[in-house]
């Protein structure tokens, strides 16, 4: 073993020492000794237990643990340190910028135990309310996160958009300057708005596609590559993928169809329709005689069945959301107060009503609401009603699962909602079988209108709880409870390739953004694109429905 790798495991243990309070001199004496033995001019590996013992810094313990280390690969101390420490949490000492002393407090006071739930805290504002911390740190962490994240090559779609917006508008101005008949389209994972991306498609259609060759070294925003297959590939300065598919004008539709698709489905189609040039997408499909398949359902499943006896579904849009449900505020650890939350929605987005769904009682991280805050909160959204009508504000809760599936407040409490969304936040390592029946039993729960992002994954960072979809969402349908598409980008909770099998089953969807400020409400869109791609249609998504049908819908459910 080197001696940096011996100087790295002796500063993790006196990181670790330090996270769980541990004595001062012994921490700062370790810390000390990693410094020691990273500067030696020698290899301490060459060295006897003796030997080691004489080195400045080290002295007979630490010389001891450095033996141990070299003889067996690791030291018992620091294994068992490691048993009292989430993974997680441990994966944070390597963020620059945030000690011990923060990361104890990220921990303990705020209950984040990994990565991805310090990310998502920081897209929600809430470590600037922790001690030591303020927007400049947070804004530091939530960069480092992201590069964390680039340097894997993955993207969420949301973090994807603005360079695809811009590369997109870059690209045409680019175009129309060597020739205005040239067709530019966005194809690919993009296109059929799959979560996660790892590279983005264009499809350039040319008079002339020798020019776009010979001319691209002048688009300046990017240095792109030709490949043997012909298509010029770059690296954004954030590492993400750039691909771009040069084809002749009159193949270009074809072109965009075949770039877009997955390979099943592409397949499936041309086999139908053959490959002659099209004047626009659709009639590529008119020709292989199938109704359009629009982007985000093609991913060979069963849209090219439903598509030849035209039983494709009439997908969702933005326009069809009537309200906003499962949103937080200032009562609990949104960014702005319930009025200004109301009145965002009401006149912006002009939506006909706000669910509020504060965290509840057992989120003391996030300044959960007790028995007292409830009836507090429950006074000021009358007075809100009252001066607002007639847009409505409807009384909610985000009710914490406990350990055994029961939910957070007495019935006495549960019922002077007009609704509730159970979500778990804890205790999240669990078994299959355990995690699904405590799903379960909170559906089963008469108060439990929507079941909040099912598995509480967040995409490339935390890995859902593992539970038998088929079981909970059949739970649902028993219970007539709603399922969440949770529409924080790095979420959308519950995954589109189980909106089937809900839908089929008659458990309605529900698009919420979460939002914990103004901002939020705009993540609607990406719930939209997912609910799209699970083959949503607009009478089956519960804030799809009127003031006056969700209303009653509510009104039933109690």
């Amino acid at each position: 073993m080197e001696n940096k790798a011996i100087a790295r495991t002796l500063r993790l243990l006196s990181q670790l020492m330090e996270l769980h309070n541990e004595n001062p001199f012994k921490i700062k004496s370790i810390a000390n000794a990693a410094f020691k033995v990273d500067k030696l001019p020698f290899a301490i590996k060459s060295k006897s237990l003796e030997e080691i013992a004489q080195v400045d810094g080290l002295g007979k313990s630490i010389s001891a643990k450095v033996w141990e280390l070299l003889q067996t690969g690791t030291m018992t101390e620091l294994q068992d340190i490691l048993k009292e420490t989430p993974e997680g949490i441990v994966e944070m000492l390597g963020i620059k910028g945030i000690g011990p002393k923060k990361i104890l407090i990220i921990w303990k006071d705020l209950g984040i135990e990994n990565i991805g739930e310090l990310y998502y805290a920081c897209n929600e504002n809430r470590l600037i309310e922790a001690k030591g911390f303020g927007l400049k740190t947070q804004e530091e962490i939530k960069k480092i996160i992201e590069f964390q994240m680039a340097a894997h090559g993955k993207f969420l779609y949301a973090q994807a958009e603005p360079l695809v917006n811009k590369l997109y508008e870059d690209l045409s101005l680019w175009l129309k300057s060597i020739n205005e008949s040239s067709l530019l389209g966005i194809a690919g994972a993009y296109r059929r708005a799959l979560e996660i991306i790892e590279e983005i498609e264009f499809v350039i259609g040319a008079e002339q596609p020798q020019e776009i060759y010979d001319q691209i070294t002048g688009f300046e925003p990017l240095q792109f590559d030709l490949q043997d297959n012909g298509s010029l590939v770059a690296l954004s300065p954030f590492g993400l993928r750039i691909i771009l598919h040069v084809s002749p004008l009159n193949d270009f539709y074809l072109n965009l169809f075949q770039f877009t698709g997955n390979e099943a489905h592409v397949q499936q189609v041309l086999q139908l329709a053959g490959e002659a040039p099209f004047a626009d997408e659709k009639g590529i499909y008119l020709k292989a005689g199938l109704s359009y398949i629009e982007p985000e359902l093609r991913e060979g499943t069963n849209e090219v069945e439903l598509a030849k006896t035209d039983k494709l579904p009439q997908l969702i849009t933005y326009q069809d959301l009537k309200g906003s449900l499962h949103n937080h505020s200032t009562w609990s650890d949104g960014v702005h107060t319930l009025e200004e939350m109301a009145l965002y929605c009401k006149d912006h987005l002009q939506l006909e009503y706000l669910g509020i769904c504060d965290h509840s009682k057992s989120a003391f991280y996030a300044n959960g609401l007790n028995e007292q805050r409830v009836f507090g909160q429950h006074q000021e959204i009358d007075a809100l009603n009252t001066r607002l009508a007639p847009f409505k504000i409807f009384k909610g809760i985000e009710s914490d699962i406990l350990y055994d599936g029961s939910l957070d407040y007495s019935d006495d409490i549960l019922k002077t909602f007009d609704f509730v969304v159970a979500s778990v936040h804890s205790n999240l390592r669990m078994d299959e079988e355990k995690a699904t029946s405590r799903l379960i039993k909170a559906i089963e729960n008469p108060y439990t209108t929507i079941l909040g992002h099912p598995t509480g994954r967040l995409l490339l960072s935390r890995k859902g709880y593992p539970i038998d979809y088929a079981k909970v969402i059949d739970a649902c349908a028993a219970n007539k409870v709603v399922i969440e598409i949770n529409a924080n980008p790095l979420r959308l909770d519950l995954d589109w390739r189980w909106h089937q099998y809900a839908l089929k089953k008659g458990v309605l969807l529900s698009i919420n953004p979460d939002a914990h400020r103004t901002e939020g409400f705009h993540d609607m869109k990406y719930g939209v694109l997912i609910g799209r791609k699970g083959g949503l249609q607009p009478h089956q998504c519960l804030n799809a429905l009127s003031l006056e049908d969700i209303s009653q819908y509510f009104s039933n459910k109690k």
